[in-house]
């Protein structure tokens, strides 16, 4: 349990570590590139972790170096040729890369076996399985379910027409588009439905084209013409992740403080940066700061309506910030989040009211009445074994006095590092705050 200690002023600049999204999708990519490839900046954490961990069942050797003056990943690609492994690949509750491997190990020959922890087998994956079956992938859910376990028998992928039956998760998405390049025929492939969280799949045709492969799409981001080709080996910058920066911004917002993220850059490849703009909306002042950008609080917030579809994790970010503010907070198009980690969707809901806020949950949005938190009050908040969660609420602590965070060790699936950084919003720390 961690208790959070309010602090009257913040003021202070700080880098946080590289994207996770930037880093798993770069991971696949040298991976599957010829030669070897330089990740600079990746983020280190149990999520990565076990992406890297499995791409060494597959024969991909992955070289870290964290050291004071390096920080670079070397990823030994082995241009599309997939090792069958031995045993089963865990993923724990990793869902990017289930979805992401999934696809890789199609590429293979042999028996994959993809599972992963408790909530991970709850965690749908059937359009997946189905588009890949379009593609002549012999995958199947061992309990019939639609979720992990799954077994692969891989003769690789045919390619030609094929398509995903529901664009709910991005992460299906991006995962067939990041092995295409490799089937047997040319690709292509339709999605049904809306699109939700377009600038993932914005971020991975980035990461296919700085490594080499330009894919034709539909501006709706429904219809995909992936050309055959070898992902090219290279050196790749990742930027400061914009969801984990979420919360130092947040905390700008609800103190009437100041933070300065320096390295989650403008244009920003990350959806997640546009929760910026939604603080400016409702008050803050906004600006860029070299490479960073800074937010500066003010003593009065309001609410605001908004569509989150395509930034799910930093919800819980912007609902907590919403809890401080004056008026209703609106945030739809979220159903989408039920299916994290946790049920965020219920969780964030659950211990807003906890915490004595006024909230309503409906099928895919929920309503903050926000009253300048006057009627919040400290509160032992359940993290659901939800990094996001446990980050987010960690916010609020900051203006309210009792705020206490359950299995706060959560955070290491993206932050490893979290409550170090955070302690130092208390000024305790001179200059800037970076690893």
């Amino acid at each position: 349990m961690k208790e959070i200690i309010p602090v009257p002023l913040i003021d202070a600049t700080i880098a946080v570590p590289g994207s996770k999204s930037l880093t798993q999708r770069a991971l696949i990519a040298a991976a599957l590139a010829d030669g070897r490839s330089t990740l600079l900046d990746p983020l280190t954490s149990e999520d990565t972790d076990y992406t890297s961990t499995a791409l060494g069942q597959m024969g991909i050797r992955v070289h870290k170096e964290n050291a004071p003056a390096t920080d670079s990943w070397q990823v030994e690609g082995q241009g599309g040729r997939i090792a069958s492994p031995s045993k089963t690949i865990f993923l724990g509750n990793n869902g990017t890369a289930t979805r992401f491997l999934t696809s890789v190990a199609a590429l293979g020959v042999g028996l994959f076996t993809i599972d992963g922890e408790e909530r991970m087998r709850e965690r749908p994956i059937g359009p997946l399985m189905e588009a890949l079956q379009g593609w002549g992938v012999d995958i199947r859910s061992v309990t019939g379910n639609g979720c992990p376990p799954l077994h692969i028998m891989s003769r690789g992928l045919k390619g030609g027409a094929t398509i995903l039956p529901e664009g709910k998760s991005s992460q299906y998405l991006s995962s067939l588009l990041l092995v295409a390049p490799y089937a047997a025929r040319p690709a292509t492939l339709r999605v049904q439905g809306e699109v939700l969280s377009k600038p993932y799949v914005l971020m991975t045709l980035s990461v296919m084209a700085d490594f080499g492969i330009e894919v034709e799409c539909t501006q709706d981001l429904t219809h995909f013409a992936i050309p055959q080709g070898c992902y090219r080996a290279m050196t790749y910058q990742i930027e400061g992740d914009a969801s984990n920066a979420s919360y130092f911004w947040a905390a700008a917002a609800i103190t009437a403080g100041r933070v300065t993220v320096s390295n989650v850059p403008v244009p920003s490849l990350q959806g997640d940066a546009g929760l910026v703009p939604l603080l400016a909306r409702m008050g803050c002042e906004v600006s860029r700061q070299g490479q960073g950008i800074t937010v500066q609080g003010r003593p009065r917030l309001e609410g605001i309506t908004v569509d989150m579809g395509d930034m799910p994790d930093v919800v819980p970010t912007l609902a907590v910030v919403a809890a401080f503010a004056h008026g209703p907070t609106t945030i739809k198009n979220i159903s989408h989040l039920r299916i994290k980690e946790c049920d965020r969707l219920h969780a964030v809901v659950t211990e807003l009211t906890r915490m004595g806020a006024q909230v309503e949950e409906g099928s895919d949005q929920m309503i903050i009445h926000g009253d300048g938190g006057s009627r919040l009050h400290g509160a032992l908040i359940d993290t659901y074994k939800d990094h996001r969660m446990a980050m987010s609420f960690a916010v609020a602590g900051l203006r309210v006095p009792g705020v206490q965070i359950s299995d706060e060790k959560c955070v290491a699936k993206s932050f490893p590092d979290f409550w170090e950084r955070f302690s130092w919003l208390s000024g305790k720390n001179n200059g800037e705050l970076s690893f």
